[in-house]
């Protein structure tokens, strides 16, 4: 029996703020951060990524953001290109449709660690995944950043219909 074909995987890591959250965290949080973290995931030559727009792909480092700060490895997979594509589709079409992302709570980091555990068995590091939680936790930005919710946005709007002038008959 032959052996199966193993494919790398590599984790793209960028920092958004380009070194800025490092020198100005503790200034504006009172807590150190080493960076704003997107990452994508690199298999199959190709960089998968996700976003408001859903789940995109690039060549490797063809990003907006230009190459990666660092590139971790995650790993190999036996999962063929074919399966691979398969399963984005169907990501796609469920978990992380465009309208699914948010900022704090189902993001690039999600669709990584999702992506990752599917391909090799293995998470994303922590430092990334937990940094969401850690910027809402500090009192100077959590109360202030959390994005609204589809039920807050429909009490929202209820409230300014209550609220509205009734029309002059």
């Amino acid at each position: 029996m032959e052996p199966p074909n193993l494919y790398p995987v590599k984790l793209y890591v960028y920092d958004l703020s380009k070194g800025l959250a490092r020198r100005l965290s503790p200034i504006m949080l009172g807590k150190q951060l080493e960076g704003i973290w997107h990452t994508s995931i690199v298999v199959h030559k190709d960089e998968f990524f996700f976003g408001s727009g859903g789940i995109s792909s690039c060549p490797p480092g063809g990003t907006l953001l230009g190459p990666p700060d660092s590139v971790v490895d995650v790993g190999s997979t036996e999962v063929t290109e074919e399966i691979f594509l398969e399963y984005l589709s169907s990501l796609g079409e469920s978990l992380f449709r465009g309208e699914a992302y948010n900022l704090f709570e189902h993001n690039c980091n999600t669709f990584s660690n999702e992506v990752a555990q599917f391909l090799t068995g293995r998470k994303i590091p922590s430092y990334i995944t937990d940094l969401p939680s850690e910027v809402l936790s500090t009192k100077a930005m959590g109360p202030g950043l959390e994005q609204p919710k589809p039920q807050d946005q429909q009490v929202s709007a209820q409230r300014k219909q209550d609220k509205a002038i009734p029309p002059s008959t």
